[in-house]
């Protein structure tokens, strides 16, 4: 099967404009599968059955694998199956009626707004490094941009003066928009730090190392986590943490559902709901906390 899953990887990435971090899961999800299903035999695409892929997910469930990896799992193997299915290298997708294990969304964690100033005011902006990771901060709160959105920007992507970022997202394009304090810590940032941080080197992504090469994701993670600490905060904050507080608080200042879902680039409405359904338990706790306890309630 490794012939037919390389065929499929490149299709991914040469038609379906996949990004290199979908690429790799696919790529090893389905290399783990062929794994197995050779093991036991099974060595053609046109021999796979739904007997054996519920066979491999029982093996993956027994061996303590989550709910959400079996799910990512079962995904890149319908990817992979649809295909082989277009290409008539078999003649029934044996993905077809395999029931996806049911995943418990988890409340997303989620800062309030003085965390997050405290957040944001860790980085003195006196040194190139701390002016980037001051702008970097204040954009990723601004837009609510995964962080592989964010530091694979470039800088023609940025439009500073009517204040918009576009975001290619495997294949997928959108823009949103950032006020006038992000705009600021961009505007200091591409003006007094980033030509230093360069060291004469040419790079198109907008944020840059202290090599002068493009910024990695483990990268901005470490960086997150330190001012995090500085900052005391005791959640376990992740680039993904600004993301949620981003829209929660769009949210609970009255943004409409439907913009917030545009700009967090999600495809299917459910996936903003939950930031709503979480104002609302934070309201009923607000409520239950003054009925409780004021005189006049």
């Amino acid at each position: 099967m490794g012939t037919e899953i390389r065929e499929f990887i490149a299709y991914m990435k040469e038609e379906k404009k996949a990004s290199s971090n979908t690429l790799v899961s696919y790529e090893r999800d389905l290399n783990q599968m062929a794994d197995y299903l050779e093991s036991r035999g099974i060595t053609g695409v046109s021999k796979v059955t739904k007997t054996s892929l519920n066979s491999y997910i029982l093996y993956l469930e027994k061996n303590g694998k989550a709910a959400t990896t079996v799910s990512r799992i079962m995904a890149s193997m319908r990817a992979f199956f649809h295909y082989e299915l277009r290409r008539e290298r078999i003649h029934r997708d044996p993905t077809e009626l395999l029931k996806t294990p049911r995943v418990q969304r988890r409340a997303p964690e989620i800062l309030s707004v003085e965390e997050v100033n405290c957040l944001l005011e860790q980085p003195s902006g006196s040194t190139p490094k701390e002016i980037r990771d001051k702008a970097m901060l204040e954009l990723l709160y601004a837009t609510g941009l995964r962080v592989s959105e964010l530091v694979t920007l470039q800088v023609s992507d940025v439009n500073m003066p009517i204040g918009f970022v576009t975001c290619h997202d495997s294949g997928h394009e959108r823009t949103v928009p950032f006020g006038k304090t992000a705009r600021q810590a961009l505007e200091q940032y591409l003006e007094q730090a980033r030509g230093k941080l360069l060291k004469g080197n040419a790079c198109p992504e907008l944020f840059v190392n202290c090599s002068g090469q493009p910024m990695s994701r483990q990268g901005f993670w470490k960086i997150i986590k330190y001012y995090g600490g500085k900052a005391g905060i005791d959640a376990d904050i992740t680039p993904h943490t600004l993301r949620h507080s981003f829209a929660a608080h769009l949210i609970r200042g009255g943004a409409d559902l439907q913009a917030v879902q545009t700009m967090l680039g999600h495809a299917d409405a459910a996936s903003t709901q939950m930031y709503a359904v979480y104002m609302t338990k934070e309201q009923d706790s607000l409520r239950r906390a003054y009925q409780g306890a004021h005189p006049r309630r």
